[in-house]
């Protein structure tokens, strides 16, 4: 087996074919050796660079004196003055967007998940297509004219997780002080920041069992993809996006709020980050999305009542049926086999099969029994354009209207204020992950009906 494995890594890492040839391969002994220390290469050898799980290379995020070449390593910070814990930015949240941000991007790109202010003008929407979204819709804030001539706001501050990151102009929420459906666990929004979610040194882990933990075998690389490697013997694989399991807590909060419940399992395409405008991306969710998510928000998933839309609860048969004969309002004519949606996603059942999960990211079908509602079939994880993080826009009848001649248009914030509720159609398409208005109906109703069907004769 593990000679199988190293003829992968001969084929994805040159200098793997380098290095085995000094090893003697019938040596058991030296081949143990060898892999021990080829986790290192692994790390900084493959496509995923910086976090490819486990701890990157400490350098990236800390100096230890933050002067380099005679001037300061650190943005926003003067030379031989570090952040807390020695870090290359004011707080954590502006040392991830060091790498994540990045001034100038035209297009979507990579590992980006936020767009720099410069880039967003007013009227310009943000750049960034991941699936968990664009932190910069949280600085984008919408105001219109309603119907009954009343003005209404979209601050931006409801449009995602308000993350803390001072040095890129990201404040905590005004809002809420505190997250809400936290019940007894009161998760404070001053601080909140990316490693409230993300291990920033990846010490969660995935082993051949399925088993999540803190310990045990090293960890050869990212558990995100379709294409990550999975575990073998006693080597393990990171947990999806370094997200912190059971116990996890970061240092720098005081008080009790460390997580109940382990990473969801889930596969991921290479080309995440890209435009939806003519094939979906996919991400394949498997158990624990809504149990994770959880971790804060936990009165948000205490009943399945009449009070509350479920979450982590099997689809009924009637849904599934809605959600796989549904195209657009008016359009029943679907099929399963092509049925999925990304701005409807849905948990694959409880599996932890990554097999199942990474063989279903280039799928195009539906939900089957045993398929679950989760928080993610309507929020992002980040942010989006609309309120409430909402993959659709939920505050407008239509998603879109119709031009002169019938065919479905985006609305115009001078023509139909109320429907673009501010938004320019640039904007508009942009927070559907550029789909053209031609992939809905003239008067599109809410995607809720992707699920519950109420709009089947249209306008």
């Amino acid at each position: 087996m593990a000679m199988g494995v190293l003829g992968s890594l001969k084929r994805r890492l040159p200098i793997f074919s380098f290095m085995t040839s000094m090893v003697n391969t019938s040596s058991r002994a030296s081949l143990f050796i060898f892999f021990s220390m080829a986790g290192f290469i692994v790390l900084a050898g493959t496509g995923h660079a910086f976090h490819e799980g486990g701890a990157g290379a400490c350098e990236g995020c800390h100096s230890m004196h933050n002067s380099l070449d005679g001037r300061a390593a650190a943005r926003a910070l003067p030379q031989y003055q570090a952040g807390a814990y020695l870090l290359k930015a004011s707080d954590q949240s502006s040392v991830c967007l060091n790498c994540h941000q990045h001034a100038g991007d035209t297009a979507p790109s990579g590992f980006h998940i936020s767009t720099s202010e410069s880039d967003m003008p007013t009227g310009s929407p943000p750049i960034q297509l991941s699936p968990g979204g664009d932190f910069g819709w949280l600085k984008k804030t919408y105001s219109w004219t309603d119907a009954n001539g009343a003005l209404q706001t979209s601050p931006g501050y409801t449009h995602g997780h308000n993350i803390t990151a001072y040095d890129y102009g990201y404040a905590a929420d005004g809002r809420l002080t505190t997250a809400p459906g936290g019940g007894s666990f009161q998760y404070p929004s001053n601080q909140l920041s990316c490693i409230s979610c993300h291990d920033p040194h990846g010490r969660y882990r995935r082993s051949g069992t399925g088993t999540i933990s803190t310990t045990g075998g090293p960890i050869i690389g990212s558990g995100s993809y379709n294409t990550s490697m999975e575990p073998f013997g006693t080597i393990s694989a990171g947990t999806y996006r370094l997200l912190g399991g059971a116990g996890y807590q970061p240092k720098s909060l005081a008080g009790s709020y460390a997580f109940l419940y382990n990473p969801f399992f889930a596969a991921a395409p290479e080309d995440y980050n890209r435009s939806e405008n003519t094939t979906d991306v996919r991400v394949a969710y498997g158990q624990n999305v809504s149990q994770w998510c959880a971790n804060c928000h936990a009165m948000m998933h205490s009943s399945v009542g009449t009070l509350i839309h479920p979450a982590d609860q099997a689809m009924s048969s009637l849904i599934i049926s809605n959600y796989n004969s549904y195209v657009k309002t008016g359009d029943l004519t679907g099929t399963q086999a092509t049925s999925y949606l990304s701005l409807v996603p849905f948990q694959m059942g409880d599996t932890t099969d990554m097999t199942t999960l990474k063989g279903a990211v280039g799928s195009a079908a539906g939900p089957v029994s045993g398929d679950r509602v989760m928080c993610l079939s309507c929020h992002r994880a980040h942010a989006s354009g609309w309120e409430s993080m909402m993959r659709f826009p939920l505050d407008t009848t239509f998603t879109t209207v119709a031009d002169s001649s019938g065919y479905p248009v985006y609305p115009d914030p001078g023509t139909n204020p109320t429907q673009a509720m501010g938004r320019t159609t640039q904007e508009f398409q942009k927070a559907l992950y550029d789909r053209p208005p031609t992939k809905f109906a003239a008067f599109q109703r809410t995607l809720c009906n992707k699920c519950h069907v109420q709009d089947g004769s249209g306008p």
